[in-house]
């Protein structure tokens, strides 16, 4: 069979194909983006399947440099979450493992599918954490979060999961609080090296305490926090799939080229700010970047801004690029009534083609252009402003596939680049960055600093 490549991730709809019983590892996330969404349907429902086997069936595919057998099992991997999980550290994780071809559970502690993570954001769960007691898994990773790794700490039935995963050898992780709050109770950092959220630290012993980003020790791998979770997930991949996964990997997220390229660059400086609660609009459909709505979300509201996330389609619940669920607070329609100071577009292909047939997110970008309000556009988004001729006599960027089909003049390599009241930013690993350059533009860099702190990440002024 012949490959067609995309540097997009792909749709729900050939997630659902993973629960079959083997497929290539390294060719899944670049499989290109399908168009097509009904109402969501949990990943292994059979309708899921079936519309996912015929639509995948009319793809035509290029190999890629990478040969992987056919015959390579499926990597079977949970995720738990409960409520006040951490956003980024979950949906990261869900993301990247998928995308790396793992079938990823992810499954509720609590008596409910529907689980209000510590930012706010409603996910939908796949499964519950009872459906899973009696599952192999080749890998169990805990996001942190506040309560949600109490919440995790409380669930017996995970408890038994995780014990008997340690037992057998089998890989397990945390990251943020989870290895202090959850695991450490469990007694599972025994003779372990660990590391875990500054906040927490302490509570580690403290002659195994590792004051690292990343820790490996043996089956079990530890991390800082939402800064660092993209370094766990890939470390993760590598030991699930190998380091040529992981590399590829990396790429693919936009972490190998972080050094190479400036973070934030800004033409025609004007001030943001204003004497009120800034106020942000994120519109999604499905098919939406999952990495990078939940992200710049999460870190937007660490800083106290008002952000609303609103649905273009016909309910409140869309699904993302990997098949993450997820509950928008409002509809699009609904929220168009009111005044954002920021209208933030996001990525996924998918997602990108639905915006551009939205009429009442075309209205509302001409108004907020013309009003002298900011806007901005992550990914592949920005094509949606240049069709509206949006980007016209402005500096920008994007994600690598899209820029190139973009003015070439309007292009800059950085990963944010922010022109008068124009943001915009190349996607995915950058999604942090993005985030923090909005907030430090309405609030300050030390707004901006003292949210990344508490994100473990390394904030840079300039």
């Amino acid at each position: 069979m012949s490959l067609l490549l995309s540097n997009f991730p792909v749709t729900t709809a050939v997630t659902a194909l993973r629960p079959a019983r083997y497929l290539p590892t390294t060719i899944i996330h670049r499989l290109p983006p399908l168009t097509t969404f009904n109402s969501p349907k949990t990943l292994f429902s059979p309708s899921h399947i079936r519309t996912a086997t015929a639509a995948a069936s009319t793809i035509e595919i290029e190999p890629l440099d990478t040969v992987v057998s056919d015959s390579l099992p499926l990597k079977k991997v949970l995720i738990p979450i409960g409520l006040g999980t951490e956003d980024m550290e979950a949906v990261i994780m869900v993301n990247v493992l998928r995308q790396a071809g793992a079938d990823v559970a992810v499954a509720s502690v609590e008596p409910d599918l529907e689980v209000k993570l510590s930012g706010g954001t409603i996910l939908v769960a796949d499964t519950s954490i009872s459906e899973c007691s009696d599952q192999i898994f080749d890998l169990v990773a805990l996001p942190g979060g506040m309560p949600g790794s109490v919440r995790l700490r409380d669930c017996k039935t995970l408890e038994a999961i995780t014990k008997k995963q340690a037992e057998e050898k089998r890989l397990y992780g945390a990251i943020c609080a989870a290895p202090a709050v959850t695991l450490l109770p469990w007694g599972l950092l025994k003779r372990k090296k660990t590391t875990c959220h500054p906040a927490f630290f302490d509570k580690l012993p403290t002659f195994r305490a590792i004051k690292t980003n990343l820790q490996v020790s043996e089956e079990l791998t530890t991390s800082r926090g939402p800064g660092t979770c993209f370094q766990f997930s890939v470390s993760l991949v590598e030991q699930l799939f190998g380091e040529s996964a992981s590399t590829e990997m990396s790429k693919f997220l936009l972490m190998d080229t972080t050094d190479e390229v400036s973070r934030i660059e800004e033409f025609n400086k004007v001030e943001w700010a204003v004497d009120h609660t800034p106020r942000a609009l994120i519109p999604v459909a499905n098919g939406y970047e999952d990495i990078e709505v939940v992200t710049v979300v999460d870190i937007l509201r660490r800083a106290k801004l008002d952000v609303t996330v609103a649905s273009v389609e016909k309910t409140l619940s869309v699904v993302g690029s990997q098949g993450i669920k997820m509950v928008a607070d409002e509809l699009l329609k609904n929220a168009a009534e009111s005044i954002f100071d920021l209208i933030i577009l996001p990525g996924g292909v998918s997602c990108v083609e639905r915006l551009q047939k939205s009429r009442i997110l075309k209205k509302l970008l001409k108004e907020q252009v013309s009003s002298g309000r900011k806007y901005g556009a992550i990914c592949s988004s920005p094509s949606i402003l240049h069709k509206q001729g949006l980007l016209k006599n402005k500096k920008a960027t994007a994600h690598p596939s899209v820029a190139s089909m973009l003015d070439s003049h309007t292009i800059v390599g950085s990963q944010v680049v922010v022109d008068g009241r124009l943001i915009t930013c190349r996607g995915l690993s950058s999604a942090p960055e993005f985030a923090l350059a909005i907030i430090a533009k309405f609030c300050g860099h030390g707004r901006a600093k003292s949210v990344a702190t508490g994100l473990v990440f390394e904030y840079r002024a300039s």
